[in-house]
C-alpha cells in the first residue's frame, strides 16, 4: 500500500478494514486481502473506532460549546413532562424551537425506549440557536 493516505482522521489501512467489515468480511478475511495477520486487523479495527469515538465526542463538546442552552433532567422525571421543560427553557433562550411536544416525546422514547413512563438515568437537553436540539444520557 505504500505510504498511508489519510481518511479523515484514519489513516487508509483503517478506513479499509472499517469499509470490509461494512461489507460483511471477517478480521480473517480481511487479513487475507490486505496480507497481514487476523491480530493486525483487529488492533487497526479497535485503533479506528477510538478515534471514531473520540471524533464524536470532539464534535458533541463542540456543538454544546455553541448551545444556546441546555437543562439537565434528572432521573425519575415524567417522560410526558420533559416536552414542557424543553419548551420553557427554549422561550427563556429566546430561541424558536423546530418541534412540539410530540415530536419531542417521540425523540425521547426513542432514545430512551417505549416501555418507561419516567427517565431510568438523567438526560442533558441541548438547545441549539436555530432551534434545533439534542439529548444526551449522562452516566
Amino acid at each position: 500500500m505504500g505510504i498511508w493516505m489519510k481518511y479523515g482522521l484514519l489513516t487508509e489501512k483503517q478506513y479499509l478494514v472499517l469499509k470490509y467489515r461494512v461489507q460483511g468480511l471477517t478480521q480473517e478475511e480481511i487479513a487475507r486481502i490486505l496480507g497481514i495477520s487476523r491480530s493486525t486487523v483487529a488492533a487497526i479495527e479497535k485503533s479506528a473506532l477510538r478515534k471514531i469515538r473520540m471524533a464524536e465526542e470532539t464534535i458533541r463538546l463542540y456543538r454544546l460549546l455553541h448551545a444556546a442552552g441546555y437543562i439537565d433532567i434528572p432521573a425519575g422525571t415524567h417522560m410526558a413532562e420533559i416536552p414542557g421543560m424543553l419548551i420553557r427553557k427554549a422561550d427563556e433562550l429566546g430561541v424558536k424551537l423546530k418541534g412540539d411536544f410530540n415530536l419531542i416525546y417521540g425523540q425521547l422514547r426513542l432514545l430512551i425506549g417505549t416501555r418507561v413512563t419516567r427517565l431510568p438515568r438523567s438526560v442533558r437537553a441541548v438547545i441549539h440557536s436555530d432551534g434545533s436540539y439534542e439529548f444526551y444520557l449522562l452516566t
